[in-house]
């Protein structure tokens, strides 16, 4: 049975934001990726276009969520479902941290506002 341990999850830092991998293909998985995201407080988040669904459930704090441009501020157990082809972006305005267990299917690419292509090694 494969199991990732939490001291064997990959962290990856980028835009201010920690990316803690535990499901992608790089550690077994064929089809579904799976990470925590830590937003330190005061993180202004980039926009970029997602090419697969993204799931993201709120464990802490407040970040504020934009979907095509619709802002919505979230609470610990909330969920946002962001449909491939969506602009994201995700800010953490608070005074605290904020947590969130994000997963979608792997291949995921994100097109920056620059035009530029992120492959996220967490979700491929």
């Amino acid at each position: 049975m494969p199991v990732v341990s939490a001291d064997q999850a990959t962290v990856h830092e980028i835009h201010g934001a920690r990316f803690i991998s535990y499901a992608a293909p790089a550690t077994g998985s064929t089809e579904l990726c799976a990470w925590r995201l830590e937003i330190a407080a005061g993180t202004p988040g980039v926009e970029h276009t997602i090419t697969r669904e993204e799931v993201l459930h709120v464990l802490s704090g407040a970040p504020v969520v934009t979907l095509d441009g619709e802002r919505t501020v979230l609470s610990p157990g909330d969920t946002v479902i962001a449909p491939a082809g969506t602009r994201l972006k995700v800010d953490n305005p608070g005074e605290q941290a904020a947590h969130a267990w994000v997963t979608t299917s792997a291949g995921l690419q994100a097109r920056m506002a620059d035009g530029s292509v992120l492959t996220p090694p967490w979700a491929n």
